[in-house]
């Protein structure tokens, strides 16, 4: 029997990132014309300063573009028979994959609130992957080792994905 499960974690309160969402849309627009206005104006007389300041306008408006997509993050959780599939969504249009993870090369499983995260997370050169929204939400973590490094991923999954992940871990690995 195939398992699989897809698990989208979106931010709760998004009060404010969707303010700022709003607000960059409009600031980008506003130094859009502006950087062109005083482009315009370099052409009639030629000024450093208004050189500068458009420059500065159109770069903003070219950032702004850029990373205004960034306010509206979502995580995506992909479990099939035993892999987990990790990926970030920018706005529900750009996809960036994290990474793949086989449940069986993972070497503990368990909840942040218990007493063995604390034990992996005060490790010396452990990289530590945040990949969850919501800090009040039930956090749970992976701990792996490859070619001699040690990461500690942390996410917010459900808890049937937790049962999930559950049945494919190795004995042992599951700690609380």
């Amino acid at each position: 029997m195939d398992r699989f499960m897809e698990e989208v974690v979106v931010k709760k309160q998004r009060g404010l990132n969707e303010v700022l969402y709003v607000l960059s849309v409009v600031m980008m627009v506003v130094m859009a014309i502006v950087g062109f206005m005083t482009m315009q104006m370099l052409f009639v007389q030629f000024d450093l300063f208004m050189l500068i300041f458009t420059l500065i306008n159109l770069g903003g408006a070219f950032l702004l573009f850029l990373y205004r997509d960034r306010l509206r993050t979502e995580y995506e959780y992909t479990f099939t028979n035993g892999t987990l599939d990790f990926a970030k969504v920018f706005n529900n249009q750009k996809r960036k994959s994290l990474g793949s993870l086989a449940c069986a090369r993972v070497e503990a499983f368990g909840p942040v609130n218990g007493n063995a995260f604390q034990r992996y997370i005060t490790m010396p050169g452990m990289k530590r992957s945040n990949w969850f929204l919501n800090r009040g939400a039930e956090l749970y973590y992976f701990y792996i080792q490859k070619d001699n490094s040690k990461r500690l991923i942390i996410f917010e999954p459900s808890q049937e994905l937790v049962d999930y992940i559950k049945f494919y871990l190795p004995r042992g690995a599951w700690q609380e």
